[in-house]
């Protein structure tokens, strides 16, 4: 008797600890193509992540938001507003093991960060302009360079980007994370 509930401890016990290494992702790490439920650095919880419509930023318009879906307005942007923003796109074309959230690139929200970047301070804005006017112009040949240039910015420790996702896998990524 006393060896039956002396295994079913220590069964208990394997369980519960696979259990939880589980739902750290260590049994399961993740291929970059999930997006974890997560905060961004500047708590954003009315910001609209993943993919976005036209509808979806006439609607933010019409209520006064910015192209991220937040009442921020650009000359009340901080340095972390910013970082987020920009580090959120990139997570459409990067490999990396955790991703913590992601708004989708899109040319609106890359010109009103661009333009916003005139109407306020920020330590890092040459990093930030640098970024995004490769990115309006349609280069992403190192957007995983620029993604842990901001990535560096934030003090990261986890989540540094590996390489760049294939169209396939970066459409795929858009569409599993709408």
């Amino acid at each position: 008797m006393k060896k039956m509930i002396v295994f079913s401890l220590i069964g208990l016990l394997i369980v519960g600890g696979g259990v939880m290494w589980y739902a750290q992702g260590e049994l399961m790490p993740s291929n970059g193509n999930e997006v974890e439920t997560a905060k961004n650095s500047h708590g954003a919880q009315g910001a609209v992540s993943g993919a976005v419509t036209e509808e979806d930023l006439e609607t933010f318009e019409e209520e006064g938001k910015n192209p991220f879906g937040e009442t921020i307005p650009a000359d009340k942007l901080s340095e972390d507003n910013v970082k987020d923003y920009i580090h959120g796109m990139s997570h459409q074309k990067v490999k990396a093991k955790k991703k913590w959230y992601f708004y989708e690139m899109h040319p609106e929200r890359i010109t009103w960060l661009l333009e916003s970047l005139d109407q306020v301070e920020l330590k890092h804005e040459d990093v930030y302009k640098r970024i995004l006017q490769k990115w309006q112009a349609g280069n992403f040949d190192t957007v995983d360079d620029d993604h842990n240039a901001i990535w560096n910015l934030n003090n990261g420790t986890v989540g540094k980007a590996t390489g760049i996702l294939s169209p396939e896998e970066e459409k795929k990524f858009v569409e599993k994370n709408k």
